[in-house]
């Protein structure tokens, strides 16, 4: 991804469920890496900004004008997108918390109209409450719909739900969210990998599991402050990893990719596929630019890039995900080699396809 680019990850979901407490965890998981973050609470008083302002500082912008999908037009949330993203901010991952009474739909086109060269759309996460799922439906049918355009939804609260209930209810959602990535999770502790890539701490270099940022037995709890772990069903919600429900793939090649059985890889993804990232070489059907792809639900862009002199041509992708066939993934992957590579400039525009022109937005398929 473009180096200026910074995701902007929309973070919604209804009244109470627990999307405050979500951006807190990852505020307080971040290992070094600085989150700018849009808080828009429904009404004058900013609760939610007051429970994350401290920990953000001059990063944060507060919206208490109302549902930001309504007051807002998107030339104004550029406005504030451009105080986040500017170099100087050094900020790593924008996070919008839209309110609970917002349309996410309207918030993602708003994005994607975006004019401000320095931001790239970074997902839609839906937050869901396992213990008032079904009544939140019956209060507000539109959540269906919501779950339907999501990219990656969190169960949350699962510890204060039996097993048995808890899985009725991840069934539930995965039936309604399509392709997206379903995770269950209590106090929004999701992994910090499925947000952005965080900065290395220390002498760590690498992708860090869950458990690495496990630096001590404290949470914060559903109203911001700090609490022991809780148990549901005589099991501490820590040791089932009711979070860390999903699966990832490292991908290397020294062959080329192929661009039409790639293109058709991804084109075609599998449920539950939440991120791509990573660098592809097209070998001889572009042999000056290695791609650099970043996919996140349904959203796809590849930017090209010159090869370095006397850079390894390799194909590194990491893929993640809830619910995804990992072995056969990669056996598609590798299917998509080619060996003896020809050129094949026509194949290459089902790639050209996501590759953005200036003053022009590709890559979503927003429905």
């Amino acid at each position: 991804m473009n180096k200026q680019q910074i995701p902007v990850v929309v973070l919604a979901g209804f009244l109470g469920s627990g999307k405050t407490t979500l951006l807190n965890h990852l505020l307080h998981r971040s290992g070094g890496s600085r989150i700018g973050a849009i808080v828009n609470d429904f009404g004058s008083i900013e609760i939610d900004a007051m429970s994350v302002a401290g920990q953000l500082g001059d990063s944060t912008v507060s919206l208490g004008n109302g549902c930001l999908c309504c007051a807002v037009d998107a030339s104004e949330l550029d406005e504030y997108l451009e105080r986040l993203a500017r170099p100087a901010a050094g900020i790593d991952v924008i996070v919008i918390e839209a309110s609970g009474l917002a349309e996410p739909q309207e918030l993602v086109k708003m994005l994607l109209a975006s004019e401000n060269p320095h931001i790239v759309y970074g997902g839609l996460v839906e937050v869901v409450d396992a213990a008032e799922f079904d009544a939140t439906r019956e209060r507000h049918p539109e959540v269906d719909r919501h779950l339907g355009i999501a990219d990656l939804v969190v169960v949350n609260k699962a510890d204060r739900v039996p097993a048995e209930e808890r899985e009725r209810v991840v069934r539930a959602v995965r039936g309604l969210a399509g392709r997206a990535a379903v995770v269950a999770a209590s106090y929004g502790r999701v992994d910090v990998e499925l947000f952005f890539d965080r900065a290395p701490v220390g002498e760590r270099v690498g992708q860090l599991s869950f458990d690495d940022l496990r630096e001590d037995d404290h949470v914060l709890g559903e109203d911001g402050h700090s609490e022991t772990e809780a148990c549901a069903d005589g099991r501490c919600a820590h040791h089932d990893h009711l979070h860390a429900a999903y699966e990832s793939l490292a991908f290397t090649s020294e062959a080329p990719m192929g661009p039409r059985p790639l293109m058709a890889l991804l084109d075609s993804r599998p449920e539950g596929l939440y991120r791509i990232k990573g660098y592809v070489d097209f070998g001889a059907a572009d042999p000056r630019n290695r791609y650099e792809v970043h996919a996140v639900g349904r959203f796809l862009r590849f930017y090209p890039e010159p090869w370095a002199p006397g850079e390894p041509r390799l194909t590194q992708l990491v893929l993640i995900g809830s619910g995804v066939d990992v072995s056969t993934l990669e056996k598609e992957l590798e299917a998509c080699r080619e060996y003896a590579p020809q050129a094949d400039e026509q194949g290459m525009w089902g790639v050209l396809r996501y590759v953005r022109e200036p003053d022009e937005e590709s890559g979503s398929r927003m429905e």
